[in-house]
């Protein structure tokens, strides 16, 4: 009888998350892009999709600082998330040339205490860069933000 309510307990976090009415962020109805999403104890993923089934913004939501080195060499432009201002970042591909490297970007976003915000987006073109930079820029994470941090508590 212990051992099934101390498992209980343990469990509990990663069961009040699940159970939360978690939704990712609205999409601009006009984006043409859905969310596919994944809810874990520590962490919540966003990836919105075409209707083709390109994954071109994601959006990581988590309690851990996900130590990604943004050197100031690829800052790339200013922008905005969630009310934050931010830079864009060149991803480092150790050198490797990959289709639309120069239109992918990814930033680390500091939300809170214990509560990060990791955006990458995979644009096929500087014109989609613009656009999924745009977007991204009102994508409001505040309450999904909230169901993580009160779930992991």
């Amino acid at each position: 009888m212990k051992t099934a309510l101390v498992l209980g307990l343990l469990l509990l976090p990663a069961t009040a998350l699940a159970q939360q009415s978690f939704q990712c962020p609205a999409l601009p109805a006009n984006s043409d892009l859905q969310w596919e999403q994944r809810v874990d104890r520590e962490f919540i993923a966003c990836k919105a999709v075409t209707q083709d089934g390109r994954q071109v913004l994601n959006v990581m939501l988590t309690t851990k600082d996900p130590d990604i080195s943004l050197t100031r060499p690829l800052r790339a432009e200013e922008g905005m998330f969630s009310g934050k201002e931010l830079y864009w970042y060149r991803p480092d591909l150790a050198g490797r040339n990959f289709p639309d490297a120069e239109s992918r970007r990814i930033t680390v976003i500091k939300l809170a205490k214990n509560h990060y915000a990791q955006v990458w987006i995979n644009a096929g073109s500087a014109e989609e860069l613009g656009s999924l930079q745009s977007l991204a820029q009102q994508l409001d994470v505040n309450e999904t933000s909230a169901i993580l941090l009160s779930a992991g508590r």
